[in-house]
């Protein structure tokens, strides 16, 4: 095993877009497990919008990430030396490592996966933050019945593509809405959607209300947002008498400069006394105490071949600033990783 390791730190804050040069490849040299602590090598990387919001300094729902510090990130991967009574050489375990190749880290702050029925990347994915993100939103926000309509956006992605999956388990009617013809028809065609709109092919929030009118002919009785903007507003114009609504993100306004009036800022708040809607946001972490039902549901559901999955794979740490800015601009299809063994 080589004797050094890369990691990819924040070199600088972005001022509205990510930009290459707001990443740093670091080479070091890897460090040694102390007492109860755990070395791992990473085989796969998770990249998901929320870093976004942590590269910014301010008030958030998390601390900022460090400059100079690792980058934040969820990671899955292989014990290669252990001074932690509860993981031995070999064990498969996801953590908080970061963008790196290698990370130590108390055995507190790990958990073992099998990855025996459940391929290891899935475990970033559908079998994990993102997963457990759609299921949360679905049952304890939208708590939908079957019957119902239920819109979300970023429908190929990660998030979204379990919701869909979800309401289609549950008798909901699913529209989704993706960038795209290539998106929609990943949606409609191979995760079950009843309908997709791609928002690309819509000139305005008008537009693309109308094309959401036809895919949901009896209005919306649900709606997970993952975007905001022109897509949040249009499916509040259809929204039904006591509709839900579960805010999960805003990506269209990740990368606005300061100052800069949200492109998600809600058009229409006659709605909410008209229609008698609830809006509710949620961050998944704050729900620890819910992620083994859920996750041991969504595991179940992928076993049984009723979830299906794809993944964006990037090659190598280096590319991971890469993956990141597609990421945020929307060119991944279901859940980017970047594959670092």
């Amino acid at each position: 095993m080589s004797k050094t390791y890369r990691r990819i730190v924040l070199a600088s804050r972005p001022t509205g877009w990510v930009m290459p040069e707001n990443f740093r490849l670091e080479t070091l040299p890897i460090p040694s497990p102390g007492p109860n602590e755990v070395l791992v090598r990473n085989h796969y990387l998770s990249l998901d919008p929320y870093m976004r919001g942590r590269m910014n300094e301010g008030k958030s729902y998390a601390q900022p990430q460090e400059i100079g510090a690792t980058m934040i990130g969820a990671t899955v991967g292989e014990v290669v030396a252990s001074h932690h009574r509860a993981f031995t050489v070999g064990n498969h375990v996801r953590g908080m490592l970061g963008w790196s190749e290698f990370g130590v880290v108390n055995g507190k702050a790990l958990e073992r996966i099998d990855t025996r029925k459940i391929p290891m990347s899935a475990y970033l994915g559908i079998v994990g933050m993102p997963g457990m993100a759609a299921w949360y939103g679905y049952h304890k926000i939208l708590a939908p019945k079957a019957g119902e309509t239920l819109v979300v956006s970023a429908a190929s992605g990660a998030v979204g593509s379990v919701v869909g999956q979800l309401a289609k388990l549950g008798g909901l009617r699913a529209v989704g809405i993706a960038g795209g013809p290539e998106k929609c028809r990943y949606v409609t065609d191979e995760l079950g959607f009843d309908a997709c709109v791609d928002y690309r092919g819509a000139k305005d929030a008008e537009a693309l209300t109308q094309a959401l009118r036809i895919a949901a002919p009896k209005g919306v009785d649900a709606h997970f947002e993952n975007v905001g903007g022109d897509a949040l507003n249009a499916v509040m114009n259809l929204l039904n008498p006591f509709a839900r609504v579960a805010i999960c993100g805003l990506i269209s306004d990740y990368n606005n400069e300061r100052g800069v009036v949200p492109h998600s800022a809600i058009r229409n708040p006659a709605v909410f006394l008209v229609a008698r809607i609830k809006m509710q946001g949620f961050i998944v972490s704050d729900h620890l105490e819910l992620w083994p039902q859920g996750l041991t549901d969504l595991g179940a559901l992928l076993v049984a071949g009723k979830l299906k999955f794809r993944e964006t794979i990037a090659e190598n740490l280096a590319r991971a600033p890469e993956a990141f800015i597609g990421l945020l601009r929307g060119r991944n299809v279901g859940k980017q990783i970047v594959k670092l063994v």
